[in-house]
């Protein structure tokens, strides 16, 4: 930690974090917006850079997939023209998808210098212990805060919910990901154990699809997402794509 993070900036003013400033045209996720409000509200915010402690990009580095309609291109370039950037030193930068078809590798598609990562679904050989962060993948229908209740309750081990087990999601025809959630398919009774998926997935589903797709696809339509969650006493989380 020592070696790539200066601490002395976080001595005299204690642990402040400041933003870089919104460029315009720069284009932003949600989910983006929500982590850099979150930050700008909290006490531990200041827009004095000479200030700062830790500095996080307005660069929206979440979904770094170059197919993803919100991959921000050239960030090498845009990085290395900030008189802060410092070869990342004393940066956090944000991740959560990475890699991309057909083999998904764990690429950012620039450097990410001395900076910090926090990031959903490191691998292990390249999370850093003690530096980097993990955190969990997350929708961008999360709320910045508040937000509904938990659906757990007390005392309720194991809780009496109307389905045992369930899994709702894509699944893939080919590559990446597709042996592990077509394994499921037996699984599924229709009663307690319900497991769904999919077939539509990409431009050119249709060409793989096989014998089981047109039946998926109907049953899937028939059960809403989010009440299944809330009412089974486990959800799987096959392997898919990524790691998440």
């Amino acid at each position: 930690m020592e070696t790539c993070f200066d601490f002395s900036r976080c001595e005299k003013h204690g642990f402040k974090v400041f933003t870089y400033p919104q460029e315009r045209d720069q284009p932003l996720s949600e989910s983006y917006g929500k982590i850099l409000t979150s930050i700008e509200r909290s006490r531990y915010y200041t827009p004095n850079p000479e200030e700062a402690c830790l500095f996080i990009l307005s660069i929206d580095t979440l979904d770094r997939d170059h197919l993803s309609g919100q991959y921000v291109r050239n960030v090498d370039e845009k990085i290395r023209n900030f008189p802060l950037w410092n070869g990342g030193r004393n940066h956090l930068i944000f991740n959560l998808y990475s890699g991309t078809w057909p083999n998904y590798t764990e690429d950012l598609g620039f450097d990410i210098g001395q900076a910090i990562l926090a990031k959903a679904s490191f691998y292990t050989e390249s999370f850093r212990p003690g530096f980097d962060i993990s955190i969990p993948l997350f929708s961008k229908d999360l709320p910045q805060r508040g937000g509904e209740k938990g659906w757990l309750y007390q005392d309720s081990i194991p809780p009496k919910k109307k389905y045992l087990l369930v899994f709702k999601g894509k699944r893939y025809l080919t590559g990446i990901g597709s042996s592990t959630r077509n394994a499921l398919h037996h699984i599924h009774n229709g009663k307690d154990i319900v497991s769904l998926t999919t077939c539509k997935h990409g431009k050119d589903w249709e060409k793989h699809k096989d014998t089981r797709c047109d039946k998926d696809n109907v049953d899937y339509e028939k059960f809403d997402y989010q009440e299944l969650l809330h009412n089974s006493t486990f959800c799987i989380v096959p392997r898919g794509r990524r790691l998440g």
